[in-house]
């Protein structure tokens, strides 16, 4: 364990100490949340709909509500100039999407936020190791959640790191968090077989035929020994376990898969940087994520274009592409009322644009891979568009 806190601490210029390992960082986002739950009668965190339920999920089962606010096109995070009402905030989630930091807007987040009391929780599950900082270096958010479950950073499938800033201005809250945190229970048995056995489990469903694949899925989930991504129950307003810290073996996994960060962080640079250049017209962020190691490169479908066409187009093409976050709280709930969200909020608007028209590209593949990847893309846009005419 100390292993793995110390290079995430010697990663961000921080202290080892203030990292704390969990089976998965939805279970430590719980935990922050309980925490000012406990401290405070304002039970609103502001976030985005644009998101996984099981970024929503911690914030109910903590007793909190979660407020929605529309995103900025260029981000994919909450837009400071179109933040809810801040008597509801109890917190503010700082959401990195797709690995996408945008500093400015986030430095704004956090002030909107400190300027109303409320906590800064910064969302860095697609963006393991990386934090907002201040001008002079210090890192902006009371918390930060790290992930390395199944598809983020690394192959790691398991496990999260949350990051407690030992200058949080409400000391009580503060060490609530941490106390909480340490006193998590590691994984009792069955869930610590689950997860060694995943990646065998995955490598037979996937070779069942499909009815048989989902109905063994479902069977096996039911009876708790295999752990999705995303369970039944984490779209239902509910987590899948609770208050479940890391066990050896996950950790053991952490600390083998960080060393090789940096080199996948720069496979993912350089295909970001082709996809930026060549499908630059379909992406209004394309400026600002050059550089980035996004663990996928979101594009927006022109509007006279089906956008599931185009997921459908390109898998027949053999390209692996995501339909991350459509619909909102992907992969969907089974009642949104449940969720304080409508779909039909006018207040989001660019959420609602964004999530018709968004289709994600892989970014673990070689520069020349991702080239082929944006040309198809490309080609596929043309005939979708000749067809519509």
């Amino acid at each position: 364990m100390d292993t793995v806190r110390t290079s995430l601490a010697e990663l961000t210029s921080t202290a080892a100490e203030d990292w704390h390992l969990v089976f998965k960082a939805r279970y430590g986002m719980q935990q922050v949340f309980a925490a000012l739950n406990a401290a405070s009668e304002v039970r609103g965190v502001v976030t985005q709909s644009l998101t996984c339920a099981t970024a929503v999920d911690p914030i109910m089962v903590a007793g909190q509500r979660p407020v929605y606010g529309d995103i900025s096109e260029q981000s994919l995070a909450l837009d400071p100039d179109r933040l809810p009402a801040p008597a509801s905030w109890g917190a503010v989630v700082i959401q990195h999407t797709f690995g996408i930091v945008d500093a400015a807007r986030s430095a704004r987040l956090a002030a909107a936020a400190r300027a109303n009391s409320a906590l800064v929780v910064e969302d860095s599950a697609h963006a393991l190791g990386r934090m907002v900082r201040s001008a002079d270096g210090t890192p902006l958010a009371d918390v930060s959640i790290h992930s390395f479950g199944a598809e983020k950073s690394l192959p790691t499938k398991f496990g999260g790191a949350i990051w407690v800033n030992p200058e949080m201005a409400d000391t009580a809250v503060r060490e609530d968090i941490t106390r909480r945190l340490e006193s998590m229970r590691p994984p009792g048995s069955r869930l610590a077989l689950a997860a060694r056995t995943y990646r065998l489990q995955m490598a037979v469903l996937r070779r069942l035929p499909g009815g048989v694949g989902r109905a063994t899925r479902r069977a096996l989930t039911s009876a708790k020994l295999f752990e999705p991504p995303v369970a039944p129950s984490e779209q239902e307003g509910r987590l899948a376990h609770s208050d479940v810290g890391a066990s050896p073996w996950v950790v053991g996994h952490m600390s083998e898969h960080l060393p090789g960060l940096a080199a996948l962080e720069a496979t993912r640079i350089a295909a970001v940087g082709v996809y930026a250049k060549v499908l630059s017209d379909l992406m209004p962020w394309s400026a600002d994520v050059v550089g980035q190691p996004l663990i996928r490169m979101p594009l927006l479908t022109p509007d006279a274009v089906d956008t599931a066409a185009v997921v459908d187009a390109l898998r027949d093409r053999g390209i692996y592409v995501g339909t991350w976050y459509r619909p909102a709280l992907f992969p969907g709930v089974a009642d949104p009322e449940a969720y304080c969200y409508d779909p039909n909020d006018p207040n989001l608007s660019v959420t609602r644009d964004v999530i018709e028209r968004i289709v994600n590209l892989p970014t673990s593949v070689t520069e020349a891979e991702a080239e082929r990847i944006a040309r198809d893309t490309l080609d596929v846009l043309e005939v979708l568009r000749n067809a519509s005419t």
